[in-house]
This record gives structure tokens, C-alpha cells and sequence, in this order.
């Protein structure tokens, strides 16, 4: 398989995410991309108009040697998370998970402003394996120096390891907002407490990425995907180990 081939069996929706977040910060590490129009920053956004600066924010990350490798983990769960994604819960059917990303990408704008976070990529890839976490939360994860523990506390460990290793934390808990706001008003209070669907794909969505054949074609929560996965014979929910050699 050459890389077109490779490139071509990524879902459409991360696939584009995916390579954007790679180039881009590629270029900026060449010095042909400047950090200074890409960072989020709301004096810039309101009073000078930088309006795309949400959008570059989101893939653009400032490569170090002392950040490249933290960003080539940021690669590898875009890759695996956010494929797994749309792969299975959202198979066939792009416009809702590009939805799913909006919203994920709207919260994250609002409390990265607030908070002073400048690059959004490292909470936005955390909002989509948290989402993918609670979906498969009983799935069985392995994580580095051989911890296994069921998906829904990765993301926790994650926050923690950061908050260790490199005083962070706060990118990991930006994203579990985020991604918990998704989660909730789109599957876990649907589902779980009978209340009405309070997220609806727009229709301009549908028209720009189609639902394909063979897809699931509704969003009822994850028993409902889990369900059709089964029906179609697709294994659910494949732990994915993480910094393993």
C-alpha cells in the first residue's frame, strides 16, 4: 500500500483533520508558516478581526524539540481515536461526526479563551478520545509500563500524567468539558434519561457530506451503535494500547 492508498482508507472527516494537523505544524518548523497568525488570542479576534484564527489554532502546533514529540502523540490518538470514531459510531455517516467535531470545537473555543490557552489541538484531540471513551467505557485500554483499566478512566489518566510529567493538566480537562458536552446532550441524556434529541445535524451538513450506503443513518446513542456495529459484524470497541513499544 503506497501513501495515497493509506491516506485514502482514513475517514474523510479525520483524514482531512489529520493531515492538516500534520502539515501544518511541518511548516511552521520550516519557519514558512509564522506561530503569530496562528494562535487563538481574543483582543486579536475582536478588535483586529483575525477570525480564522479558531480554525488555525485548532491545527496548528508550535514543533519544539521539546514539543515534537507530545505533538506525534497528539498524532497517533487523532489518528486512532478520532478514525475509530467515525469509523464505527458514526459509519456511513460524516456529516454527523463533522458535527460532533463543531460542537467539541465550539465549546473548546470558549473556555481556551477563557482560559488563556493559545493552541487547541492537544483539547480537541482529548474531547474526541474522551467522547470515544465513554462510548466504549468498558473496553479494556492499555497504557504505558502495562496498565490496563477500562477505557472511561483514560482520559483522567491522561490529565494526570500531564499534570506530573509537564505541570499541565489543563488542555486534558478543557477537552473532557468539551467532550462531555458533546456526550451528553447527544447520547447520555437522550439514552439514559429519556429526554429529547437536543443535538440535530443541520441539513446544509447532509447536502455538503452525504450519508453513505450500509451506514448507520441515526444517531440514538451508543447501545443503538453498538447494536447496529453488532448487526453488521464489526468487532466494537478495540482497545488501543498506548505508548507501548
Amino acid at each position: 500500500m503506497d501513501l495515497k492508498d493509506w491516506i485514502n482508507t482514513i475517514p474523510v472527516v479525520t483524514r482531512h483533520w489529520f493531515l492538516g494537523t500534520l502539515i501544518v505544524p511541518l511548516l511552521g518548523r520550516l519557519g514558512l508558516v509564522s506561530a503569530q497568525w496562528m494562535y487563538l488570542d481574543w483582543d486579536l479576534i475582536v478588535n483586529k478581526f483575525h477570525f480564522w484564527r479558531p480554525i488555525t489554532a485548532l491545527i496548528f502546533y508550535p514543533v519544539t524539540p521539546q514539543t515534537g514529540f507530545h505533538w506525534l502523540m497528539m498524532l497517533y490518538f487523532l489518528y486512532n481515536y478520532s478514525k475509530n470514531l467515525e469509523s464505527d459510531t458514526f459509519s456511513g455517516r460524516p456529516a454527523d461526526y463533522l458535527y460532533c467535531l463543531l460542537i467539541n470545537w465550539f465549546v473548546c473555543v470558549g473556555l481556551c479563551l477563557a482560559f488563556g490557552v493559545y493552541f487547541m489541538l492537544e483539547p480537541m484531540v482529548i474531547s474526541v478520545l474522551y467522547v470515544w471513551c465513554m462510548i466504549n467505557k468498558d473496553t479494556i485500554v492499555s497504557f504505558w509500563f502495562g496498565m490496563r483499566f477500562p477505557a472511561r478512566y483514560l482520559p483522567w489518566v491522561l490529565c494526570i500524567f500531564n499534570m506530573v510529567l509537564r505541570n499541565g493538566g489543563l488542555n486534558e480537562l478543557i477537552g473532557i468539558v468539551s467532550g462531555h458536552a458533546y456526550y451528553f446532550f447527544a447520547l447520555q441524556y437522550p439514552l439514559e434519561h429519556g429526554g429529547i434529541q437536543l443535538i440535530q445535524t443541520p441539513a446544509f451538513l447532509y447536502q455538503l457530506l452525504p450519508n453513505n450506503e450500509g451506514g448507520v443513518h441515526s444517531m440514538n446513542g451508543p447501545e443503538f451503535a453498538r447494536g447496529a456495529n453488532a448487526r453488521r459484524g464489526h468487532a466494537w470497541g478495540q482497545g488501543v494500547q498506548l505508548g507501548g513499544q
